[in-house]
């Protein structure tokens, strides 16, 4: 059996997007998989240091993060490249000429710095941990590295931020936007450039637009029962839902793993 190279994303493929929680098959099929001798890998839009402990307690040892920016091997980062530092201070600037509350990530953990409490008191504080770092004397074009950038700002008004076009962003959440690398297919790239492998051997499991960059021609795509329509629209296999052991009947499927019982 030729050995493959499997990417899977991480909210709503390896985890219940409700719950957080991990279908008990989830773990024994990764382990199944790493026993075959195929490559398994995260390939998450998440920051590195929200990923490493989730990897390690799946017993998954590559990481792409970072939206596809960081690479990691066995819990030690490759390399984790943060972003266009012209383009990010443009839309800080540009953002505070809007009135906007501005925090700005300068390395891959909690913190975020802020030169005033804008954002804070547009948007009150964010639902993930956070460590507000306020220094009203900063000015952000003296921080040596810009990972993310979040601003305050409504989807009304997200026109008026015009230089948002210039860098990849999501909205998570209706009252502020991320600024973050979306480029999970090049991370993709590059880790099989790392391990030696070949686009033939690239298996992609997602569930949502974010994951539709990593959709790819050239890879096997597998999108989750419980995927968007979109998603499914570009899938050369559609399984069954996350908490159905949707990914362990694919691999079954496929013949990636044994099929030991119907799944």
């Amino acid at each position: 059996m030729e050995k493959k190279c499997f990417f899977f994303d991480i909210d709503g493929t390896l985890t219940i997007k409700e719950t957080g929680e991990v279908p008990l098959s989830v773990k024994e099929t990764i382990k199944k998989l790493k026993e075959k001798g195929h490559f398994v890998c995260i390939a998450s839009g998440r920051a590195y240091y929200k990923v490493k402990d989730f990897a390690r307690e799946m017993g998954i040892d590559y990481v792409v993060a970072n939206g596809g920016a960081a690479l990691a091997d066995h819990g030690k980062l490759v390399e984790n490249e943060p972003l266009n530092r012209e383009k990010a201070l443009a839309l800080c600037k540009q953002a505070k000429e809007l009135g906007c509350g501005v925090l700005v990530a300068f390395d891959d953990s909690i913190k975020v710095m802020m030169n005033d409490h804008q954002f804070i008191e547009q948007v009150g504080k964010r639902q993930e941990p956070t460590e507000y770092i306020y220094d009203p004397k900063l000015s952000f074009d003296k921080l040596e590295n810009i990972y993310k950038v979040y601003v305050a700002i409504s989807q009304e008004d997200e026109p008026l931020l015009t230089t948002r076009k210039e860098l990849g962003y999501l909205r998570f959440v209706p009252s502020y936007l991320t600024f973050q690398h979306d480029k999970k297919d090049q991370g993709i790239k590059k880790m099989i450039d790392y391990i030696g492998g070949r686009d033939d051997q690239v298996v992609v499991f997602g569930d949502d637009t974010n994951d539709i960059i990593m959709f790819k021609d050239e890879w096997t795509k597998i999108a989750m029962g419980n995927a968007c329509s979109s998603l499914k629209d570009k899938a050369d296999f559609i399984t069954k839902e996350n908490k159905d052991d949707g990914i362990a009947y694919a691999c079954q499927y496929f013949g990636w793993i044994d099929k030991e019982e119907e799944i």
